[in-house]
């Protein structure tokens, strides 16, 4: 799964705190903190149909993920939303767009770690692409990653931050297997994520999803488990084993830039029948209804 340039993106129209800007011309100050440090965070945004789902949901992380780095100055929705709209327009974008968020803590006075550096702040980034799901809906491949998710008393995954080095790393490992992805394990060895999804599996009509200890609150994961309560699917977060994803009969991941995708091979084992199956099938059918309907209006 290797995405590729979409020549609609030729001449995005980026903002950069209000300043909107061709692609080419777009940059931050090297004394940016996001920069120096990877000290920012971020959000991934789909929008279907002129609404973006799940707006205020993705907000209040980005807000609550701010805080807990104890940001100085944290912009409200009232704030974000209008920036947000201006971007869409100047790229004349209704549909088939995710955008990706980044909110860092600022500029600094000089180069260091301190944030009692920071001059002034923050620095929000809004990048919208032309940009459809980017998972192939007929299945992908997973291997399982010797990197590890951090537990919340390393760095707490609740905090959804710029330091992606972790996934990075899996993912060159994924590369080099010939996979779409990494399969991500916690400390104590049970599944924590992929390096980009959440993941679910389905066994004996069960669908099953790591707890929140090692991995990030999932807006997407949240609607999934909604789903299945609502249509009388069980379902259960709990720890998950590598053999339990090996003897699933459904595997899928889930996320805001690839929504529902089918898992049919982990380490070279068949998932199943070695094709998505038909709770996964069921699930993605209720989801795109619901991204149909549902939305904030920004265009």
């Amino acid at each position: 799964m290797l995405q590729t340039f979409n020549p609609k993106n030729k001449d995005l129209i980026v903002n950069i705190n209000g300043r909107l800007v061709h692609r080419d011309e777009a940059a931050i100050s090297p004394f940016d903190s996001s920069v120096q440090g990877g000290d920012a965070v971020w959000e991934g945004l789909r929008l279907y149909s002129g609404r973006i789902f799940k707006l205020h949901e993705h907000l209040a992380r980005l807000r609550g993920s701010a805080k807990a780095l104890a940001f100085d100055t944290i912009p409200t929705d009232e704030a974000i939303i209008p920036e947000i709209k201006r971007t869409l327009s100047a790229n004349k974008m209704t549909d088939g767009v995710h955008i990706r968020l980044t909110l860092t803590r600022g500029v600094k006075v000089t180069s260091g770690m301190d944030p009692r550096l920071n001059s002034s702040g923050p620095t929000l980034i809004i990048l919208a692409e032309h940009k459809p799901p980017v998972y192939d809906k007929s299945g992908i491949s997973l291997i399982t990653s010797s990197v590890r998710r951090f537990p919340p008393d390393c760095l707490d995954p609740k905090i959804h931050h710029c330091n992606l080095i972790q996934s990075i790393l899996a993912k060159i490992e994924a590369n080099a297997a010939g996979a779409d992805d990494a399969l991500m394990l916690d400390t104590r060895g049970f599944v924590a994520e992929t390096n980009a999804t959440h993941v679910f599996i389905v066994s004996s009509g069960v669908v099953l999803t790591s707890r929140l200890v090692a991995c990030p609150e999932g807006i997407t994961r949240a609607t999934v488990l909604d789903l299945c309560r609502e249509q009388g699917i069980p379902c259960s977060e709990q720890d998950i084993s590598l053999t339990e994803v090996y003897r699933a009969d459904e595997c899928f991941c889930s996320g805001t830039m690839g929504e529902l995708a089918p898992v049919v091979k982990v380490d070279g084992r068949a998932i199943g029948h070695g094709k998505p199956g038909p709770i996964t099938m069921r699930l993605s059918e209720l989801f795109r209804q619901l991204t149909e309907h549902q939305g904030v209006p920004v265009t």
